[in-house]
């Protein structure tokens, strides 16, 4: 196992495994740049929802954003993976990646379109380009590493033979077919990194892994609350209703700060013990993510509800809103806090996020939700007082 790159011809380093058990592994300028450029994309799918979800079609809001979002987390998830494994940092690692951002960017073009006329053509180029440039990192891990050799190469081989059956479907799937074969192909990707570690799995580092989890949480909300800002302020200006618009947004930053709080409330990287672990813990990240870019959307149609503008009502504009907020914290509940709360702790978190989900029919906007979160973040830090109190010697 080595633990940094190894100097070879023409500038470059033999990319070879990292040491799953490098202290100190922090997040690269190159991961955290990389963690920029999708940010874009997020933000084009959270534009791309509230396109749709303003002309009050919410079944198809939620289903055309389910799918562009896949594009984007599986594109992160999977170069986040393989950085933590065998990251070089040299000149071709990352004129590589930087292809991987190009395709993120176009994406970030195509999901307006896809989300609100279902023209995937855009969506689909951006994401085949960044998995095509994932395959020459996998062929390169391959050559370099003769240990992982097989695992990278199957890997190649898996993200290549999709990625054709991708433009495949682009170019020649009828209509009526679309949402079925994008299910089956999902169901192909996600199998990948399974199939391709059936013998042996990459070195990934769990402290490595959590943070970039968390970065990209933190990013991802940090731009929730740029949109939502702007939105507010630009509102505002012509608002006939600004009292209402103020407290929307107070409300709106309670709630970040509240989500910001439950995920940092216990360290990540304790729940990535176990391959089964880590596969749940990469998994279930689209679901945190998404939550997270729904979340702004929902802000800009509660603005539309305020000013009396757009075609939901307000248990409904509402619902926009605290249905991601609860999504998301239920997810972070399942995947690191459940297991660290006391039984009457978690009785008492499930209570309040089903209260976040309730808000909307309180008739309060989303003031209510945001009350409701605070209290989950008062609940995390009690529990984690009383955690502390037991672990003393002599009690």
């Amino acid at each position: 196992m080595n633990p940094g790159p190894v100097p070879a011809r023409f500038g470059l380093s033999r990319m070879l495994p990292r040491d799953p058990g490098q202290e100190e592994r922090a997040s690269s300028p190159m991961e955290l740049f990389f963690d920029l450029v999708f940010t874009v994309a997020v933000a084009g799918s959270s534009a791309g929802l509230f396109a749709v979800e303003s002309h009050g079609q919410i079944p198809r809001a939620i289903l055309s954003y389910a799918m562009v979002f896949f594009t984007i987390w599986w594109a992160w998830l999977n170069f986040t993976w393989f950085a933590s494994a065998f990251d070089t940092d040299d000149w071709l690692y990352r004129l590589t990646t930087i292809v991987q951002m190009g395709g993120a960017l176009i994406i970030a073009a195509g999901a307006r379109p896809a989300m609100t006329d279902l023209d995937f053509s855009l969506v689909t180029k951006g994401y085949v380009l960044v998995r095509l440039a994932m395959v020459a990192q996998w062929l390169r891990a391959g050559s370099d590493s003769q240990g992982y050799r097989g695992v990278a190469w199957r890997w190649a081989g898996g993200i290549a033979i999709v990625q054709m059956l991708w433009l495949v479907r682009m170019w020649w799937t009828p209509g009526s077919w679309g949402l079925w074969t994008f299910t089956v192909l999902v169901a192909f990707e996600v199998a990948i990194p399974p199939l391709a570690q059936w013998r042996r799995h990459i070195p990934w580092h769990p402290r490595h892994i959590a943070e970039r989890y968390g970065l990209f949480t933190l990013i991802v909300l940090g731009e929730s609350i740029l949109a939502s800002a702007n939105a507010v302020i630009d509102a505002t200006g012509s608002s006939r209703h600004p009292v209402g618009l103020l407290t929307m947004a107070a409300a709106g930053l309670i709630l970040a700060a509240a989500m910001w709080w439950v995920y940092f409330a216990r360290p990540m990287h304790q729940h990535l013990g176990t391959i089964g672990a880590a596969f749940g813990f990469g998994y279930l990240h689209y679901v945190v993510f998404a939550a997270v870019g729904a979340f702004s959307s929902g802000i800009d149609v509660m603005i539309q509800a305020v000013e009396g503008k757009g075609p939901l009502g307000p248990v409904a504009a509402a619902a926009t809103v605290t249905i991601p907020v609860a999504v998301f914290t239920l997810s972070v509940w399942w995947m690191a806090l459940r297991v660290t709360l006391s039984r009457w702790a978690n009785s008492a978190a499930l209570a309040l996020i089903a209260a976040v989900v309730a808000t909307p029919w309180l008739g309060a906007g989303i003031l209510p939700a945001a009350v409701a979160m605070s209290g989950l973040a008062a609940l995390l830090e009690v529990a984690s007082h009383v955690e502390t109190l037991t672990r003393r010697p002599g009690r």
